[in-house]
């Protein structure tokens, strides 16, 4: 495979670079450190110069590239893992998300409108108010509300409140108003307007249908979005990510990405996906700046990609918008939504194997997932093409027979397991005993060849990487339920678990060369845990804290 010929080119230069950097400029020893490179699985210690890994080995080995300005770091039996890479996880998503009302966790509709009015005490009349977090599934009704109780809680605010998933609002009477919604107003492809019995919109809008109220909502400025991402990137920091995937941005997002990544500002690298910009060859696309760029790799020393476009296949199982391919079991009438057409997703296939665009596509129903493999299937039908990447995001639902062939096309499975344990209380009533046996099913995927990057789709999930490693190796809660763990013969082992978030994710993303474990020559992206997660029981991982996260052998978090 292309990343191992990588590894023994960087390890035959390994020699040259330590005579030739001279003394370290960062010594960690006394520490228990998984490098996830095979030719040295395990280490003591540590030795960084210019924000590259410089050796991996013994204490005393360590010591003798110590200079007189090295900083020297005893970990006194610390865990040093490679930098976490949450392999899709929504940076500017996770910003909004801090400035907003969170309605995660909410236990029923009450409490959503408990939540939206504490936090909006003081805003002034007119005013729009957003949050997000909320599913109907966590409620004792477990149905879709209706606007009623948000329009008397907020007669003189339009208030929008995004589903967990993101794949569906609730939009009070005012912000229906604004959006010219009424009971005329037709389904637009690829999305539903929740209806009353008389016709009349309830409020709820799901996925395509989404836009016809997001249109109206004011555009936040360039500097509320600025401040939302470093406090993003920041949040991320703190739970020991060094890196992520970021599917579907802007070109006004990426451009502030890059403003701060030329200032220093930027202590993440992102591997950046660019929203669907439209039919290739259309007026749009051509004006796009980072298509006219064409891909782009470890900018500003490594802290951008942009190199991959993120389409979307179908909708979410919670909000019954994954596309089936035959109906919900608990929805007859209904077997999900295609948000794209699959002539669409074929287009840019051709189009990504012609330019050097890697093209990822959301899927989380069998049917959705199935399109998105025949249309790369008969794109590179068309075109053959070695080591295209190609990558299923979510791939959560799938038929048995559609999983050898990530294997066969060469497509990676972007999954994220903390979807798994979110999901397990009410799925298996949406697709039933039988399809359920092809959900989320990791150990399937694995043992056909293919790597897995793992993710959390934050602000879907907590942005915590050791929620996704516990569910990973267990496939249970964070409270350890259920006993034994959810269809248990799908669980990965914990090096799996580990690979899934560090060299997994960055050969998802090309970047095996520069990143995903700690081997002379690779980025010093590490980060060190006050426990042993390899080693420690079940139920003491998630009891793990992180000490401190480092990017390029730079410290940009500590525990106070």
């Amino acid at each position: 495979m292309r990343h191992l010929s990588t590894y023994f080119a960087i390890a035959a230069l390994a020699p040259a670079v330590l005579e030739a950097q001279g003394s370290a400029d960062l010594v960690l020893t006394n520490g228990k450190i998984y490098t996830v490179d095979n030719a040295r699985p395990r280490a003591s210690a540590l030795a960084v110069r210019g924000g590259r890994v410089l050796f991996v080995g013994s204490d005393a080995e360590a010591r003798v590239l110590a200079g007189p300005s090295t900083l020297i770091i005893d970990l006194h039996g610390a865990t040093v893992v490679p930098g976490i890479t949450d392999a899709h996880a929504h940076l500017l998503g996770l910003g909004e998300m801090l400035q907003r009302v969170n309605l995660a966790g909410s236990k029923s509709y009450e409490e959503v409108v408990g939540r939206v009015k504490a936090w909006a005490k003081d805003v002034g009349p007119g005013a729009w108010i957003q949050g997000r977090g909320w599913d109907q599934n966590l409620w004792p009704s477990k149905q879709f509300p209706t606007h009623d109780a948000l329009s008397r809680a907020f007669p003189n605010n339009p208030v929008v409140l995004t589903r967990i998933d993101g794949h569906a609002i609730l939009a009070n009477a005012k912000a229906m108003e604004a959006a010219h919604v009424t009971a005329a107003t037709a389904d637009p492809t690829g999305g539903r307007i929740v209806r009353l019995s008389s016709g009349a919109p309830s409020g709820v809008f799901v996925d395509n249908a989404n836009s016809l109220v997001y249109r109206v909502i004011p555009a936040p400025t360039r500097a509320d979005t600025r401040k939302a991402i470093l406090a993003a990137v920041a949040e991320a920091n703190r739970w020991g990510l060094t890196g992520i995937h970021d599917p579907g941005a802007s070109a006004e997002t990426i451009g502030i990405y890059e403003e701060l990544a030329k200032a220093g500002s930027y202590n993440l690298r992102n591997y950046v996906m660019l929203s669907d910009p439209g039919e290739p060859g259309s007026v749009g696309v051509l004006r796009n700046p980072y298509i006219q760029r064409g891909p782009q790799s470890a900018l500003y020393d490594g802290h951008l990609w942009i190199r991959a476009i993120k389409l979307y296949a179908d909708g979410a199982l919670g909000s019954r918008g994954a596309a089936l391919l035959a109906p919900y079991s608990d929805d007859a009438s209904n077997s999900g939504l295609l948000v794209s057409t699959p002539q669409h997703i074929e287009a840019w296939a051709e189009t990504g194997i012609r330019t050097g665009f890697q093209i990822n596509v959301h899927a989380i129903g069998d049917r959705g997932n199935r399109i998105v493999l025949d249309a790369f299937d008969s794109a590179l039908r068309k075109t053959p093409k070695a080591d295209h990447r190609f990558r299923i995001e979510h791939a959560q639902i799938l038929s048995p027979e559609d999983i050898p062939r990530f294997a066969r096309l060469g497509v990676i499975p972007s999954m994220q397991a903390t979807h798994q344990t979110s999901d397990m209380g009410w799925a298996e009533a949406r697709v039933g005993p039988q399809r359920i046996r092809g959900a989320y099913a990791w150990r399937s995927l694995l043992n056909t060849g293919v790597v897995i990057p793992n993710g959390t789709d934050f602000p879907v999930e907590e942005v915590n990487p050791l929620l996704t490693f516990h569910a990973a190796v267990t496939r249970q809660n964070p409270s350890n339920q259920p006993a034994g763990g959810w269809y248990p013969e799908q669980k990965m082992t914990r090096e799996e678990a580990l690979q899934s978030m560090t060299i997994w994710a960055a050969y998802a993303g090309f970047q095996e060369a520069s990143l995903g474990s700690l081997t002379p020559g690779k980025y010093a992206d590490f980060v060190i845990l006050d426990r042993d997660i390899m080693q420690v029981p079940d139920t003491e991982i998630l009891g793990t804290r992180v000490i401190s996260t480092w990017i390029g052998g730079k410290r940009v978090y500590e525990a106070k």
